[in-house]
């Protein structure tokens, strides 16, 4: 910001003494329109030496992805966002065979198994409990009466999702590949951490009489955002931001007035 091209200083008038051309040197004084001085680069230095960043859903330091940020004023659109509970899309990967202190590959070697087995079958039967068992949270946690019009309504416009504090909850899960003894996962979630998610890899390896652990955590979608949307660390310039903010600002928009009215 400060290295782009600046407005021109504010000018105001002046009264400067000028000669009068006679042989004893008066001088008189004329108006002029000069520069402000106290507006000069040299003179009040940088114009930006704060910006405001807002972080909305955090990741953390293992998990990678859609991480979106508020900038100056879009920080006061980021409670809105939050108020909204959209869901988050995420790819898990997953380590059948071991399981670690802290559910990832990366972590303190507890226990090793066998894995010869599990199969994909087995494997989806799993997710399908799963998701079966988190549909009727959200349900519960919604507050709706599943037998009124306004439940059908909402169910169409997929908007059914718990407005307010609730448990972790996965809406969708489906598995993507599995190549034993790695696998990965689709999730769709609300209200859920990173962590969470790797706990849910470790449980599927004990409901498989095995052990897995997480492999990779990755944000592909947070409410309205997706990968499309996010910026490289190479692209975290001024014109790439503008851009990014301005091809956001109508879906942002038309998410707030769709959920909060």
């Amino acid at each position: 910001l400060n290295a782009a091209p600046r407005r021109p200083p504010r000018q105001h008038v002046r009264f400067l003494p000028v000669p009068d051309g006679g042989d004893g040197g008066a001088t008189g004084l004329v108006a002029a329109r000069v520069p402000v001085l106290a507006e000069h680069p040299l003179v009040r230095g940088p114009r930006f030496r704060r910006l405001k960043i807002g972080a909305g859903h955090r990741l953390d330091v293992k998990a990678s992805g859609v991480f979106v940020l508020g900038i100056g004023d879009g920080n006061k659109l980021l409670p809105a966002l939050y108020n909204c509970h959209l869901t988050k899309v995420y790819t898990v990967g997953g380590l059948f065979g071991k399981a670690t202190d802290d559910f990832s590959d990366t972590g303190k070697l507890v226990e090793k198994t066998t894995f010869d087995h599990v199969t994909r079958e087995k494997l989806e039967r799993i997710l399908a409990v799963i998701q079966g068992t988190n549909h009727k949270a959200l349900l519960m946690h919604s507050n709706i009466d599943m037998k009124t019009q306004e439940a059908y309504e909402l169910a169409v416009k997929g908007l059914i999702r718990p407005m307010g504090k609730s448990p972790p909850i996965i809406t969708a899960i489906r598995c993507l590949q599995f190549a034993r003894p790695e696998f990965q996962l689709e999730i769709h979630c609300l209200h859920e951490t990173q962590q969470y998610l790797r706990k849910i890899v470790h449980e599927i390896g004990l409901e498989l009489k095995s052990s897995a652990v997480c492999t990779q955590v990755r944000r592909i979608r947070d409410g309205v955002f997706t990968l499309d949307d996010a910026l490289l660390r190479t692209q975290w310039n001024l014109q790439s931001i503008q851009n990014a903010i301005g091809d956001c600002q109508l879906k942002v928009k038309t998410e707030l007035e769709k959920t909060l009215g």
